[in-house]
Order: C-alpha cells, then sequence, then structure tokens
C-alpha cells in the first residue's frame, strides 16, 4: 500500500530534478545520433520520438542524425549483395549507394519522421541536398597500420562543409530536423557519409550544447568491459593506442572528441538499449553512458 502512495511524490521529485535541466538548457540545440537497437525496436523508438518531442517541448532544439546500419544490410541482402566494412566504414559500390539512397532518405527517414509526429512533434525529413546543407568529397581511407596505403571504399564521403541555414529556418519554425547522412558533391554524386561523423559535425557547426550518440554498448568500455564514464582527449588517444577503441567505435569516438574540441560543451555516449536515455542524460543527475569533454 506505500509503494502506491508514494507514486506522487515520486512522480513530483523526478519533475523537481528536471527542472533546473531545463533552466539551463532553454533554447540550446541538442544534435542527437540516433542508431542501433533504439531504431529497430519497437518499444525504444516510441520511447526516443517520445523524447525528443518532450525536448522540444520544454524549449530545447533537438536535431536527429540517424543511421541505418542494419536497415541497409537487410535491403543489400534482398538484392543478393553482402555488406563489407574496412576499419568500421561501409564498402559503397554505386549499386550499394543507390540502396543506402533509399534506404536512409527514404525509408529510415520518413519512419522517424512519422513517428515524431505521432508523438504530437513537427518533424522534418533532410538529406545533405537539401538547401546545401552536406557537401561531400570522395574519402581515401588511410590504412590502419600502414598510414601512407590508401583504401578506396567507394562512394562513401567526407564532410567538406557544412551549410546549416536550412536547420537553422526549420528551428526557428518550432520544427525538429530530421537529417540522412548523405552528402554531394561538386561533381553533383551522392555519397554515403557515417551518421557519427555527420552528427559531430553538425554539433561543431550549430555550437550545439550537447551531442549525444545512441549505440549499443553501456558506453565506452575498458579492456576488462567496465565503463568509462568520463573521458578526455589524452586518455582517448591511449585508448586508441591499446586497441581498446576499435571498429565501429572508432569513427563515433574520434566524431565525439572532435566535436568536444570545437565548443560542443558536452559529448555523450549512451547506450540506447535504454528505455528513454534522452530523458535521462539530459533532464536527470542520472548519466548513462560515457561523457566526453575536450580537457
Amino acid at each position: 500500500m506505500s509503494e502506491s502512495v508514494n507514486v506522487p511524490v515520486d512522480k513530483a521529485r523526478v519533475l523537481a530534478e528536471a527542472l533546473p535541466y531545463i533552466r539551463r538548457f532553454h533554447g540550446k540545440t541538442i544534435v542527437v545520433k540516433y542508431g542501433g537497437n533504439a531504431m529497430t525496436e519497437e518499444r525504444l523508438q516510441r520511447g526516443f520520438a517520445h523524447d525528443v518531442v518532450l525536448l522540444k517541448l520544454v524549449g530545447m532544439n533537438p536535431i536527429v542524425v540517424h543511421g541505418g546500419g542494419p536497415q541497409i544490410d537487410e535491403a543489400l541482402k534482398r538484392v543478393g549483395k553482402t555488406g563489407k566494412f574496412i576499419q568500421g566504414m561501409r564498402v559503397t559500390d554505386e549499386e550499394t549507394m543507390e540502396v543506402v539512397e533509399w534506404v536512409l532518405g527514404g525509408q529510415v527517414q520518413q519512419d522517424i519522421v512519422m513517428m515524431i509526429n505521432a508523438f504530437g512533434g513537427k518533424a522534418v525529413g533532410l538529406t545533405g541536398k537539401d538547401g546545401g546543407l552536406i557537401r561531400a568529397r570522395k574519402m581515401m581511407l588511410p590504412d590502419q597500420a600502414h598510414p601512407e596505403q590508401l583504401h578506396d571504399i567507394g562512394f562513401v564521403g567526407e564532410i567538406d562543409s557544412i551549410d546549416p541555414a536550412v536547420v537553422r529556418a526549420l528551428q526557428d519554425d518550432a520544427f525538429i530536423p530530421v537529417i540522412s547522412p548523405i552528402g554531394f558533391g561538386a561533381d553533383g554524386m551522392a555519397y554515403n557519409i557515417n551518421a557519427d561523423l555527420v552528427a559531430g559535425k553538425i554539433a561543431e557547426v550549430l555550437k550545439a550544447e550537447k551531442l549525444i550518440m545512441m549505440t549499443n554498448t553501456p558506453g565506452v568500455l575498458d579492456k576488462q568491459g567496465k565503463l568509462l564514464t568520463g573521458l578526455t582527449a589524452r586518455k582517448i588517444d591511449e585508448l586508441f593506442a591499446d586497441g581498446t577503441i576499435s571498429g565501429g567505435m572508432l569513427p563515433k569516438i574520434s566524431s565525439a572528441l572532435e566535436a568536444a574540441k570545437s565548443g560542443v560543451n558536452a559529448v555523450h555516449i549512451v547506450d540506447g538499449r535504454v528505455e528513454h536515455c534522452l530523458l535521462l542524460e539530459v533532464l536527470t543527475d542520472l548519466g548513462v553512458g560515457t561523457m566526453i569533454k575536450s580537457h
């Protein structure tokens, strides 16, 4: 019986705890890299959409940059292709790029937009083509062991520049931008860009208060599998050097560090498998992952 009596008290405590964070982050930009299980499990999808709408309603400016690795792999399988990766980056030939464009810029983006709108938000989908948002050039990937050797990984781009005008215009008009990580080159070609890189660069250009990257792990783990709750640039260099950080975590941590060094106040790598992890990270004292600061 006593438990049910405490429910209103607990709820009031939660709201009271959120208030200083709402005040501190009011009007601030929060860039969220959305990926992993949070994108593929319905319960987590709904929780994410709910969180984004709530952040907007209390006066913050969330921007969603999404991945879509599992959805791309699924679509490639349907056309008889297998995904290939080098150092965590997807090798993208012409046919794969076509699939990437219609999966990311079509199916995945529109699913996220509709879900946010279903919870009362006003989401708008963008690719790098819209408003000249993401200008890209072909990436040649240096080999980890022999940096002088370059891998040609096809239609994979690095970011030349970000023009945030279209994102700012949408924010000012109370919309929630949902960005697919597809850039466009001076040659008119589309390029697949790692979503972590796009999220990091957009957070830098917009001088975001926070960059939150959702993953399928509790955060950055040491070699014993223990969560590292706080990291600095120096510590990250050590973790790169001894191989603790590798594979798909490489672009994620590199982007996080770059963003932290370029004026984003805090970068969080959080466990997207925890329901409402966004609200827990932004509005409570409970961190649910690794926070990266430049020093």
